[in-house]
């Protein structure tokens, strides 16, 4: 008997390169990484070709759930390994920004195009149990019925509607339910950087919240940047006169882009990405009560720089 592999037929091939986009949105949502997505993805891939010794469309009604099914159950084991790397992590952890590029350009990449949450409440997922973000990520974001969950994880229906109620209503505790208009998240922004990177203090006084926290990941790798979430305006003031600074130089230079489906800046220096910065608005949309700052650069290596 021959070990020679059995090609994969172009069928099998097409079926998964027309649901990798869907698999990307999932697998990344449970996750937060595209590093480790992109690994899951290949996992899949692999689990996909070696059915059936290479033909993995007999015997498999529905393609798609299929797929699926593979792809949550290798990013369920994938979260282990990104526990254990969090622990040693420098300073606080967030998400790597999914961000988009100009209309018309980077139209092939599924990571600019994926459904997904916004960064701030990724972060909130992160601390849903594996099994409870999964269940939150394919019911409220993908739609999935709790008895197609239950197929995908191996659990009874019962079973997830429970991981579903426990994951809904943690999440509704940390988040509130409004989102604010994208105009008005736009107009926030752009006052924020503007006061933030010209150093202009009496601005940020006027746009913060006075309970704003700001969280900065830079992964040890590059300054200014904080070990710990930054609590309060006047030391967020402080925090940010770092970026004036730098800003002022004229060192920076400032690109508006969606990053999670949301309006953000990407920072540049040297026409290399310096920073990503996303805001969390107060109900009334006028302040900026949270700000996210991915600095680490092993989390920017997708993000391009376009003329404006």
């Amino acid at each position: 008997m021959s070990d020679t592999p059995v090609p994969v037929t172009d069928d099998a091939t097409g079926v998964f390169v027309e649901h990798r986009e869907l698999m990307f949105g999932v697998v990344y949502n449970m996750l937060g990484s595209v590093a480790d997505t992109e690994d899951v993805l290949q996992e899949t891939w692999l689990s996909w070709t070696a059915h059936n010794a290479g033909a993995p469309l007999d015997g498999v009604d529905n393609p798609r759930a299929y797929l699926v099914r593979i792809a949550v159950n290798h990013a369920l084991t994938r979260r282990a390994a990104i526990s254990r790397r969090r622990e040693t992590y420098v300073g606080p952890w967030l998400p790597e920004p999914l961000v988009a590029v100009d209309e018309g350009d980077g139209a092939e990449d599924p990571a600019l195009r994926t459904e997904s949450v916004s960064l701030a409440m990724l972060v909130v997922l992160e601390s849903l149990s594996p099994l409870e973000r999964a269940v939150f990520v394919l019911h409220e974001v993908f739609g999935y019925a709790h008895p197609e969950i239950a197929e995908i994880i191996d659990r009874s229906p019962a079973a997830v509607r429970q991981l579903a109620h426990r994951a809904r209503g943690h999440v509704h505790a940390r988040r509130p339910l409004y989102e604010a208009h994208p105009r008005v998240r736009r107009e926030a922004t752009e006052r924020f950087v503007r006061a933030a990177v010209g150093g202009d203090i009496a601005a940020l006084m006027e746009v913060l919240a006075p309970d704003v926290t700001v969280w900065t990941d830079a992964g040890g790798k590059r300054k200014p940047a904080a070990l710990r979430p930054v609590h309060g305006r006047d030391k967020a003031l402080r925090f940010f006169g770092a970026y004036g600074k730098k800003g002022g130089a004229g060192q920076l230079e400032l690109r508006y882009r969606r990053v999670n489906g949301d309006d953000a800046v990407v920072l540049f220096q040297g026409g290399e990405p310096y920073a990503v910065l996303v805001l969390d608005l107060t109900p009334d949309g006028d302040r900026v009560c949270g700000v996210y700052v991915v600095s680490n650069p092993d989390k920017l290596t997708h993000v391009r720089r376009e003329e404006a």
